[in-house]
């Protein structure tokens, strides 16, 4: 061969490897071109931004937790049910102790027991005003006393029965149509309620004459007995709307 054959031989083949070299290197930039245009038209899907949201622990950021038309994608949505249900159950622990803290407040706060006969003493106030009329109707008052070592309340109408010597005969008083409500007493204060007398004249064809009165304080069942001070009351055991009867305490 000759040298001008060998020398055009190998030109050639340069230029063939040459453009070989260029094919290719169009061929990689048409890839890339066509890669970069295929990324750019596909949307940014919720579903693709929820999920690389939940894969990365709901940490991206807010662009990131959002959909293409500005609504939260489906792992933002997560993390507000989530964060929703943290909420809820820190705001009812929150809540909870102050519930039990009110109940607890509202039971100790038992209030004053009512007053007892047991705890009680009674007695006639004597002595100046106190002294019954015999001229007319009148009034005598019966003190109550607590005698012990706790503040109690008492209110009411106490009952009074009469009782004649020996205790033969019993009157039970009627109650006004006074009203009444209930008095605090501390330990060594006093109340009383009154009684209306209708005291007999010394002419009375039919007198009675008590020898002692049962007093049954407000909402007990047992009695204190005093001794009667005064003299005989007109005799209206059987009246319906006798001038002797008895008012609420205080």
């Amino acid at each position: 061969m000759s040298a001008t054959t060998t020398a055009r031989t190998a030109r050639r083949r340069t230029l063939r490897i040459a453009a070989a070299a260029l094919t290719a290197a169009a061929g990689l930039t048409l890839t890339a071109c066509s890669g970069s245009d295929a990324a750019g038209a596909k949307p940014a899907g919720r579903t693709d931004t929820g999920v690389a949201a939940a894969e990365s622990g709901g940490a991206g950021s807010s662009a990131g937790a959002q959909g293409s038309d500005g609504q939260a994608g489906p792992g933002a949505e997560v993390d507000a049910k989530v964060d929703a249900k943290v909420e809820a159950k820190a705001g009812a622990a929150g809540k909870q102790p102050g519930g039990a803290q009110a109940a607890t407040g509202g039971g100790s706060g038992s209030g004053v027991q009512r007053c007892h006969t047991s705890g009680l003493k009674a007695s006639f106030a004597t002595g100046g005003d106190a002294t019954p009329d015999a001229d007319g109707a009148t009034t005598t008052s019966i003190v109550l006393t607590n005698k012990g070592s706790s503040t109690c309340k008492i209110g009411g109408f106490p009952g009074v029965d009469l009782k004649s010597e020996n205790g033969s005969q019993s009157w039970s008083l009627r109650r006004s149509s006074a009203k009444h409500s209930s008095i605090t007493l501390e330990p060594g204060d006093s109340t009383d309620f009154t009684i209306n007398l209708a005291m007999a004249r010394k002419d009375e064809a039919h007198p009675w004459m008590p020898a002692s009165a049962v007093v049954t304080p407000p909402n007990e069942t047992t009695a204190l007995t005093l001794k009667w001070p005064w003299g005989p009351l007109v005799d209206q055991t059987g009246a319906t709307h006798p001038a002797t009867f008895v008012n609420p305490i205080g």
